[in-house]
């Protein structure tokens, strides 16, 4: 009896450690990704402005992604968060009220730490910083027309290499009726040499659309009353509002209040993006693309097989002309 016993315990063990060893062998086929077995050709190299172009495939990756080589969407800046451009802010103002003037300045620092955890420390902070007065640069309203700034380039703010930030700064004096001021179709834009315009902040408070369509955080905007009882009035998307006494008789304080927002990378851009052309549970053998504009460009296809355990990649290239 007990060496019946003995056996059917030692069956047991046997059965378990072979079940144990198919299960590992199980495990370490699911953790193997093959890198993808995958080509693609174009049925010519050369098209006319709108002709599509069809690219074949062999292979079966899980995942392909294509990259056109268009602005915007070219393989070898995926990764690219900055770009030397040119820094460009732009904006409209009019003036809706009183006729005091230099009310109005247009001011850059690239030092300024932003605001304080209350008013005395946000003083303080406005107090220690470097700004710079570039009012100049700009065209401002002298009516309530609305009048263009025109481009502002901020290249020189650009060559310190540190972020910045744009305020604008509202005062007053007593004595006449205080000027009334609206801000809107505020732009900060970083152009590049090949004429990719990437917009770097605006009005937003909360985000912006960038060239490649990518959703990046704007860096929004605040106000700081610094002195005196007015304060500008920030509609997110749309204006900056500020107002002194729409009276003479009120006027009886000179005030100063500040809008600002940042830190803004003059240099920053979005990361050009990709289409989804295949995923996992599709089988895909062709795939067909218009070019938008003429040029030379690398159409871009990268196959990728993956699971929970890793991926790996087969990136094809192909050059085509656009006449």
């Amino acid at each position: 009896m007990l060496f019946t016993l003995k056996n059917i315990h030692m069956k047991k063990i046997f059965i378990l450690i072979i079940a144990i060893a198919t299960l590992t062998g199980c495990l370490k086929v699911k953790e193997e990704v093959k890198t993808p077995d995958f080509d693609v050709s174009s049925d010519k190299t050369t098209y006319k402005l709108g002709d599509p172009t069809v690219f074949s495939f062999t292979g079966n990756p899980d995942f392909i992604t294509f990259y056109s080589g268009e602005q915007g969407t070219k393989y070898d800046y995926k990764d690219r968060s900055t770009a030397v451009g040119i820094p460009k802010l732009q904006f409209t103002s009019a003036r809706n009220a009183g006729v005091q003037a230099n009310s109005l300045h247009l001011m850059v620092s690239t030092d300024f730490v932003g605001l304080g955890a209350d008013s005395t420390s946000t003083a303080a902070n406005l107090n220690a910083a470097t700004w710079t007065d570039i009012t100049s640069r700009a065209t401002l309203a002298t009516t309530a027309t609305a009048v263009a700034s025109g481009a502002i380039d901020l290249s020189d703010f650009l060559a310190t290499g540190k972020p910045v930030f744009i305020a604008f700064k509202y005062n007053a004096v007593t004595g006449s009726i205080q000027n009334k001021w609206t801000i809107s179709a505020l732009t900060v834009t970083n152009t590049l040499p090949d004429g990719s315009v990437y917009t770097i902040a605006n009005l937003n408070s909360t985000a912006i659309t960038n060239y490649s369509v990518a959703t990046l955080f704007g860096p929004g905007w605040a106000a700081y009353k610094y002195i005196g009882g007015y304060n500008w009035a920030i509609t997110a998307g749309s204006s900056l509002v500020v107002a002194g006494a729409a009276t003479a008789a009120a006027a009886t304080t000179a005030p100063e209040t500040w809008t600002f927002m940042g830190p803004l990378a003059l240099n920053r851009v979005s990361n050009d993006v990709g289409t989804a052309i295949k995923d996992e549970i599709s089988r895909v053998t062709s795939s067909t693309y218009t070019f938008k504009t003429t040029g030379t460009f690398t159409a871009t296809f990268v196959a990728a097989n993956g699971n929970i355990y890793g991926a790996k990649e087969t990136v094809k290239q192909l050059t085509i002309t656009v006449q």
